[in-house]
């Protein structure tokens, strides 16, 4: 295993732990917080702002450095444009999170704690992966 492998590893080791810790592999939290006229749980926003306020320091130090620390250059996005595709994406994954509780992080990290919706959530997004990759291939 290089070393690439090695800081991604510990990275997504890190992102799953603090989503299990939050408990944001529950997707009675997240469908809560999204309940804002029922039983709203703001547990979601705790966790989302920490992650903004996190960004907002420490964003600009590390593009700062030059580049990453186990590769040559930082691999940032370019296209600012809004889309047909971008639009739609979004959608789908908005109303795909409003009706399981899920999106791809919680859910990979539910497996790693035996959250059972996890065991039906993620081998349909994968479904949903070939699905995509199926009908966009040129």
């Amino acid at each position: 295993m290089n070393r690439n492998s090695v800081a991604a590893l510990a990275a997504g080791a890190l992102f799953g732990t603090g989503l299990a810790m939050s408990g944001m592999t529950d997707a009675r939290r997240v469908l809560g917080f999204l309940d804002v006229f029922g039983a709203f749980d703001p547990t979601l926003a705790l966790v989302l702002g920490g992650a903004v306020l996190t960004t907002l320091l420490l964003f600009r130090p590390v593009l700062r450095r030059g580049r990453p620390l186990f590769v040559d250059a930082f691999h940032l996005p370019t296209r600012r444009d809004i889309d047909a595709r971008l639009l739609g994406g979004a959608a789908l994954f908005g109303i795909g999170w409003g009706l399981a509780g899920y999106c791809p992080g919680p859910a990979l990290a539910g497996l790693g704690i035996g959250a059972v919706e996890s065991l039906w959530f993620v081998p349909a997004m994968f479904a949903g992966f070939l699905l995509h990759r199926l009908l966009t291939r040129s």
